[in-house]
């Protein structure tokens, strides 16, 4: 009786213990399986994606056109600084895998910055708008001083054009009277010889110098003739003016 209550009382716990461990063994096999198969169409389907790409492009340029994050893992020091990772975080979003809280400056970067502007732009904004204020002024001062020197210059246009024309009149004439007491003086010359003679010749350069310094001669003894009569004139005015004057 015990023995057979013994059966009956044990054999059902045998039996479940049975049937769970072999659920049990099914179930990690068929995970075991599933994970597997995971693995397999994981592979598989990176396979075709490498097939599929037929462009020739280096990963990093493929996730660019792509618009992914070029690089997953960092490949050199700039892919570590925050410069690179704010541009991440900026370009892809939470996509690209950065904090961000990395994109807002720290106590140290806004003191540099704060110390940085204060050397930069050690003015206020309302001197600054005084000296552009005063810069206009001066710009304004100078282009009105070069307005009023060009508007004087050209009142005095006509009267620079008389003088040039007078000048280059009194130029000619001089060329000119220059050129016909050269030919004078070679024919008073010819006709002393009294016959045709080479003016290359010495005979000829000689009594030409000769009748130049005598012609100068003359010209300077004129000039001081001419010079004492203006002298006498104007003595002769004044004379005149004392002698007004007195009465």
């Amino acid at each position: 009786m015990n023995l057979c209550l013994r059966k009956q009382y044990f054999r059902p716990n045998l039996i479940g213990s049975l049937f769970r461990f072999a659920t049990t063994s099914t179930e990690i096999v068929e995970n075991d399986q599933v994970f597997i198969d995971d693995e397999e169409s994981q592979a598989r389907e990176a396979e075709i994606n490498q097939k599929r790409n037929i462009s020739r492009l280096t990963p990093a340029h493929y996730n660019l056109v792509n618009g992914r994050k070029p690089y997953e893992e960092p490949k050199s020091l700039a892919h570590l600084t925050v410069k690179y990772n704010r541009k991440m975080y900026g370009k892809y979003g939470s996509a690209s895998g950065v904090n961000p809280s990395i994109c807002f400056p720290s106590r140290q970067d806004i003191q540099e910055k704060i110390e940085y502007e204060a050397v930069a732009y050690p003015y206020t904004i309302q001197q600054m708008m005084e000296s552009a204020a005063r810069q206009r002024k001066e710009e304004r001062e100078k282009i009105e001083k070069r307005d009023r020197d060009v508007a004087a210059k050209f009142a005095k246009l006509e009267q620079w054009k008389k003088e040039l024309n007078d000048k280059l009149a009194k130029k000619t004439a001089e060329v000119s009277a220059a050129k016909e007491k050269k030919e004078r003086l070679v024919e008073e010359v010819r006709r002393h010889f009294g016959f045709k003679l080479d003016p290359r010749d010495e005979r000829f350069q000689e009594m030409l110098a000769k009748r130049e310094k005598e012609q100068k001669k003359l010209e300077k003894l004129a000039r001081k003739e001419a010079k004492e009569k203006m002298m006498i004139a104007k003595l002769q005015q004044k004379n005149v003016e004392l002698a007004d004057a007195k009465k």
